[in-house]
């Protein structure tokens, strides 16, 4: 295994042998697949290359800086044939893959509607954000960074978005995007939902699932709580025994899917193309708050 930093002494914490040019590495090395994770403005230029080079990657969230550069992203992977999936784990936190199944088996019938909520006290005072101080600067933030997550898996699990609205706002005027936000969601499909957020409170308990969801249907709701816990009309339905890793230990799960699908050249549940519909989602979030309209698409 081969690590690329500008630092290398950082790089050298993660592999024996480091580079500090992402060139360098690609054309030394015989490199099975590149994990990229740098900041967005990074992931156009480093995707090119790894593309010009024949390696399969697997690219952090958010997908780009902007959306015209995620649009090049797909464009430039469409036309190379070369396997790119966006490393977005949210959609495979276990409890979200529980209520998929239950959804799928009509376990509360024909889905009518939802609610995912997330929180976290780590956005008060005046130095914010401390596992994260880049976040202080940053000109769209919860849009951006997380509630994204949730679109993806409301993408998941109730299929293409038709319609976004948005509200969004700053409580801490140390930084310099919004910490606060509320978006109405409308699915191709028939199923309404709403997503909302902010980093002053923490969910009790604190983890694993950072917030909550509900999820309404004919015959039922699910609910998921703060431990992970899935719950159908009040009685448990699914127990989280799932402690290690990240957050029911999605990221694990999200690599594992990457390699599976290399292994059987499958194509991955957020490849580059259709997790451009979720960054999609999430900018028109913020033309929502901007117009004050929803937006179709």
């Amino acid at each position: 295994m081969a690590a690329c930093d500008t630092d290398k002494e950082r790089a050298s914490a993660f592999a024996s042998r480091v580079y500090s040019s992402p060139e360098e590495m690609m054309d030394h090395e015989a490199l099975d697949f590149v994990d990229i994770v740098t900041p967005p403005a990074t992931h156009l230029s480093l995707v090119r290359l790894a593309i010009s080079r024949g390696i399969p990657a697997i690219c952090q969230k958010p997908m780009a800086a902007n959306e015209e550069e995620a649009a090049l992203l797909v464009e430039a992977c469409g036309s190379s044939g070369i396997a790119v999936m966006i490393h977005e784990n949210w959609r495979w936190q276990p409890w979200y893959r529980k209520v998929h199944e239950a959804i799928a088996a009509g376990s509360i019938g024909r889905p009518i509607t939802y609610w995912m909520r997330t929180v976290r006290a780590d956005g008060a005072g005046s130095e914010p954000y401390a596992a994260q101080p880049y976040f202080r600067s940053m000109p769209r933030l919860l849009i951006y960074e997380t509630l994204v997550h949730h679109l993806d898996t409301a993408r998941f699990l109730f299929g293409d978005l038709a319609s976004v609205y948005a509200l969004a706002r700053r409580r801490n005027p140390v930084i310099a995007g919004e910490d606060q936000a509320l978006l109405a969601l409308r699915h191709s499909g028939g199923v309404d939902g709403c997503i909302s957020g902010h980093r002053f409170l923490d969910a009790s308990p604190a983890e694993p699932v950072m917030g909550e969801a509900v999820f309404e249907g004919e015959d039922g709701v699910l609910t998921v709580l703060p431990n992970g816990d899935v719950h159908r009309n009040g009685v448990l339905f699914w127990k989280n025994d799932v402690m290690k890793g990240y957050r029911g230990d999605s990221v694990y799960a999200a690599q594992r899917h990457f390699l599976d699908c290399l292994e059987r050249g499958a194509p991955f549940e957020t490849g580059v193309a259709e997790y451009y519909k979720s960054f999609r989602a999430a900018e028109a979030a913020y033309e929502s708050i901007a117009s004050g309209c929803a937006i179709s698409f």
